[in-house]
């Protein structure tokens, strides 16, 4: 292989556990916000992921998707510039089914 590697892609994700803390800020989310303006970057919100914990009660599952959006936001991420993206996962039982098959 020769010459540098062109089209570099950073794909990364949160589980939507709960409010965010200083942890997730430093371990991750400050690090997006500096590759955002270097690589291009997909971002998810793996909502579905967070039901391997917190499968018997799962009423604050929509409110913890849009405080994440919104704290990413806050942070500094830019989804409408032309490297970054942010995403949920699946919104629906049927949409994961569709896109798993």
């Amino acid at each position: 292989m020769s010459g540098p590697i062109q089209n570099r892609r950073v794909l990364s994700g949160m589980r939507p556990t709960g409010q965010l803390h200083l942890g997730n800020y430093h371990g991750a989310l400050k690090n997006w916000i500096e590759l955002q303006y270097q690589y291009e970057c997909f971002f998810f919100i793996a909502d579905w992921h967070a039901l391997t914990t917190g499968y018997e009660d799962t009423s604050k599952l929509e409110e913890y998707v849009w405080t994440m959006a919104i704290d990413w936001l806050a942070a500094g991420l830019i989804p409408a510039s032309p490297r970054c993206s942010f995403n949920r996962r699946c919104r629906s039982m049927r949409n994961c089914i569709c896109c798993c098959r």
